[in-house]
């Protein structure tokens, strides 16, 4: 019993010493930094979806830091000839509300369409995709796959 008391106390002390205790209990919430990852055709609507919830559950433009990483089968529904109008509606609304829109190179040269084939917003992930995730999460950004 001794030992867990003072293994209580030691750790107290060392996160009292380093004001890890003090944060957490009233600093101000960190700006969230997200990355959401989207390979799937079939679910283009749901993430983006996904994405409007995450805007509006922060409180709206600017309040985080959000990007969608997109490649695979899930790129072809944001090549602009045929991407559907409810899609590229809720994609500008996304980017004016300030997420990041990244595009894998691999899969853009695999389905052979450039930047200006795609619909408005995209960034190239000149690495690819999955490095462009890994990036991002090294940079401290939090994963999600919906």
């Amino acid at each position: 019993m001794q030992r867990r008391s003072l293994l209580r106390a030691s750790l107290a002390g060392i996160l009292g010493g380093l004001g890890l205790g003090e944060a957490v209990a009233t600093g101000p919430a960190a700006r969230q930094r997200v990355v959401y990852h989207l390979a799937d055709a079939d679910r283009v609507v749901f993430v983006l979806g996904n994405l409007q919830n995450h805007v509006d559950g922060v409180g709206g433009q600017g309040k985080a830091d959000i990007r969608l990483v997109v490649h695979g089968p899930a790129l072809r529904a944001f090549h602009a000839l045929a991407a559907e109008d409810h899609t590229v509606s809720m994609m500008r609304k996304l980017v004016q509300a300030g997420v990041g829109f990244d595009a894998c190179a691999n899969t853009m040269k695999a389905q052979g369409v450039k930047l200006d084939d795609l619909t408005p917003g995209f960034e190239v992930a000149e690495k690819g995709g999955v490095v462009r995730l890994a990036e991002l999460q090294q940079q401290g950004y939090a994963y999600l796959r919906p």
